[in-house]
């Protein structure tokens, strides 16, 4: 379910009320923990977090107009989607992530490449995802991406 909002107030805004109360507590994790540099907004239909052209002009490769993209957040139909970029490209802190995990929660974790799904809020490991997202600087992004995504 992509959105056709162009604030991220307007993103929330859209959400039934069990959403927004998830998706609020999301973006605020985020946004403690996320280091220096990185700024937020909407970015593919969902809330953003990227590297700014004025850190990056280059821009993302498939789209040089687009920031560079780090993590979005989403609520589709059937659950909340934390995409973080760096479990994509390291498989390192991918596997990690799903250690961490498995170790709080004995339920199977439903994730993709870079794509984290919730189906309810008790199943977000928030203290987790703290750490993972201060694991990355922008600077480190930037080396992580240039080196192992855009070839």
């Amino acid at each position: 379910m992509t959105s056709k909002a162009n604030t991220v107030d307007d993103y929330i805004s859209e959400l039934t009320d069990e959403r927004k109360i998830i998706i609020e507590k999301l973006r605020n994790c985020i946004k403690s923990n996320l280091p220096k540099g990185f700024e937020e907004g909407i970015q593919y239909g969902m809330i953003g977090y990227f590297v700014p052209h004025k850190i990056y002009p280059n821009g993302y490769h498939c789209n040089p107009k687009e920031p560079l993209p780090f993590m979005n957040i989403a609520s589709q139909k059937n659950s909340v989607n934390v995409y973080h970029m760096g479990l994509y490209a390291k498989k390192d802190l991918y596997d990690w992530f799903v250690t961490e995990y498995s170790k709080q929660f004995s339920k199977k974790l439903d994730i993709g490449k870079s794509c984290i799904r919730f189906k309810n809020e008790a199943a977000i490991p928030f203290e987790i995802l703290a750490e993972l997202i201060q694991k990355i600087t922008v600077d480190e992004w930037i080396s992580i991406y240039e080196n192992t995504i855009k070839k």
